[in-house]
């Protein structure tokens, strides 16, 4: 939800608040940014995947040679989700100055309105935090499923295995992605609502939110 507040340039309380939530919003910038460039990768990865699965031990020079190339992926992977938390760590530390400012509004209406704002925004900072853990299990599960695949010895209840327990971290991660996106959209409803009870003169773009997208 991109935000403009037209008229006068004092410091109230709410413009104070105003300004932190907006610098909190640009500062997931880069969360946004990594979201297409994860999923166009995990499309790529999961190619691989099924070009391996569908050769036999005899192309096993092949199998080594595309389960590195799926390593390099899962690599790249790591680095952008690790820009991700990044992005919305700034965003959390910004976000925190908000809390600062709550007690000193005047307009108890506003001032609720805020607390649940603030409430909601701690509860998505929780839930990427537990999608952040889940999603980096889930790589170094992948990685360790590409690893194994550089093994001649590999055993079929080896493997089943592995792809058991990415399958389960997958789920966890799909679950907490669901979590966080609708806690998203929530907390873009109480900032609209902060901003009407709070007087400001906001003209409000768009609603679009940065939600996850894994």
């Amino acid at each position: 939800m991109t935000v403009t507040v037209l008229g006068g340039c004092g410091k109230s309380v709410e413009e104070k608040i105003f300004t932190h939530l907006e610098n909190a919003v640009s500062l997931e910038g880069a969360f946004e940014e990594q979201q297409e460039p994860l999923i166009e990768l995990e499309k790529k990865e999961q190619m691989i995947y099924e070009k391996i699965i569908k050769l036999g031990m005899d192309e096993f020079d092949e199998i080594k040679a595309l389960s590195q190339e799926a390593i390099k992926i899962v690599d790249d992977r790591e680095t952008r989700v690790e820009q991700e938390k990044k992005s919305i760590d700034q965003s959390k530390e910004q976000f925190r100055l908000v809390e600062k400012e709550i007690e000193k509004l005047k307009d108890e209406k506003a001032k609720e309105t805020a607390k649940q704002l603030v409430a909601v925004m701690n509860e998505r900072y929780d839930s990427y935090e537990k999608l952040y853990t889940y999603y980096k299990k889930a790589i170094d599960l992948d990685r360790n499923l590409y690893e194994m695949f550089q093994e001649e010895e590999l055993t079929l209840e080896e493997l089943e295995e592995q792809i058991k327990k990415i399958n389960e971290m997958y789920d966890l991660v799909v679950q907490e992605s669901k979590t966080f996106n609708e806690l998203t959209e929530n907390y873009n409803k109480k900032k609209k609502d902060f901003y009407i009870a709070s007087g400001l003169n906001v003209v409000f773009e768009n609603d679009a939110s940065s939600d996850e997208n894994k």
